[in-house]
């Protein structure tokens, strides 16, 4: 069986390791992206099953990304979801209609986010 491919768009080191500590466990692949533009290269160049995306990235805030990401040809069936912490009222909305599949907030928790992404990867299936 394919491996599904993660790719993980996060300014935080430690987030980032994290992240692909708990996804690699279950048996996922997954790639990193320090900021937008190298998460945009990322997808343009590899296509992932799934992209997590911060929301708050220098350079291009992850609003403004998802919609560039929604641009590229061939990502409009890849769930994007938002890990983020932005948990004030109004940004789960906000995420999901700058383009977000989902919403993740920080801090992660470490036994729900392998059931989440197996989620949003069912639904991409389905």
């Amino acid at each position: 069986m394919v491996q599904p491919t993660i790719l993980y768009i996060e300014d935080n080191p430690e987030n980032r390791l994290l992240v692909r500590r708990i996804l690699e466990a279950e048996g996922y692949r997954v790639l990193e992206a320090e900021d937008g533009p190298s998460g945009l290269e990322m997808v343009r160049s590899s296509l992932p099953d799934l992209i997590l995306l911060d929301i708050n990235l220098p350079e291009i805030d992850g609003y403004t990304l998802v919609r560039r990401l929604r641009q590229v040809p061939g990502v409009e069936k890849i769930p994007i979801i938002a890990l983020t912490a932005n948990v004030m009222k109004g940004d789960r909305e906000r995420t999901l209609e700058a383009g977000c599949d989902g919403y993740i907030q920080k801090p992660i928790d470490v036994d729900a986010l392998p059931i989440q992404i197996e989620s949003f990867l069912k639904k991409k299936q389905g």
